[in-house]
C-alpha cells in the first residue's frame, strides 16, 4: 500500500535527477559555509549539485510519459525497439537522420538508415527515456533544440521535423 498518490509518485519520478541535485546542492551550499578544506569541498559539491540539476532539467523534459506500445532497448550503440505491431533495430553509426513525428501521445521518433526502412518509435514507449543518452551521443546533436520541438508538437502532426541529420543542417 502506497501512502503516495499516483500522480505524485509519476512526478517525482519524472523530475528524480533534479531532486538529488538539488539535495547535493543544498549539501555543498552547507558545506561552503564552513573553514578550510570543507569550504572547498562544498564549492565542487555545489558545481556537482548545480550540474546534476542542468540535465536533470533535461532529462526530465525529454520524458514524455508511459505506456505507450512496445519496449525501447539502447545497448552499446545499438537501439532496439519492440513493438506489437512492428520493431526492429539500427546503430546510431548508421543513422543519417532523425525525426520526431505526429502530436502530443501520438508522437514517434523516425530513425533512418540509409537502404533501409525508418525504425519508427514512439516517444512514449517503455524505455524511451534512454533515446536521450544515445541522441547526445551523436555527433552535433543540439539536445535543447531536441527537447524544444518534442516538448511544442501541439497542432504539429502532420509536419515531421527532423531533429538530427548526419552533415546537413541541424534543427534551428
Amino acid at each position: 500500500m502506497s501512502f503516495v498518490r499516483p500522480e505524485a509518485q509519476a512526478l517525482i519520478l519524472r523530475w528524480r535527477e533534479v531532486l538529488v541535485g538539488a539535495a547535493v546542492l543544498l549539501l555543498g551550499v552547507w558545506m561552503a559555509s564552513g573553514f578550510g578544506v570543507l569550504r572547498w569541498v562544498g564549492y565542487g559539491v555545489f558545481l556537482i549539485g548545480a550540474l546534476l540539476i542542468f540535465t536533470g532539467v533535461q532529462r526530465a523534459r525529454f520524458r514524455t510519459g508511459k505506456g505507450g506500445p512496445g519496449v525501447v532497448q539502447v545497448d552499446e550503440g545499438e537501439v532496439m525497439y519492440y513493438g506489437p505491431w512492428w520493431g526492429g533495430s539500427v546503430a546510431l553509426r548508421d543513422v543519417s537522420r532523425i525525426e520526431l513525428a505526429g502530436g502530443g501521445d501520438t508522437s514517434v521518433w523516425r530513425l533512418h538508415q540509409p537502404g533501409q526502412a525508418a525504425l519508427v518509435i514512439p516517444t512514449n514507449a517503455e524505455g524511451a527515456e534512454a533515446l536521450f543518452d544515445a541522441f547526445a551521443t551523436l555527433p552535433g546533436m543540439r539536445t535543447g533544440a531536441m527537447l524544444h520541438a518534442l516538448n511544442n508538437r501541439e497542432g504539429a502532426a502532420d509536419h515531421p521535423v527532423v531533429i538530427w541529420s548526419s552533415g546537413a543542417a541541424r534543427l534551428h
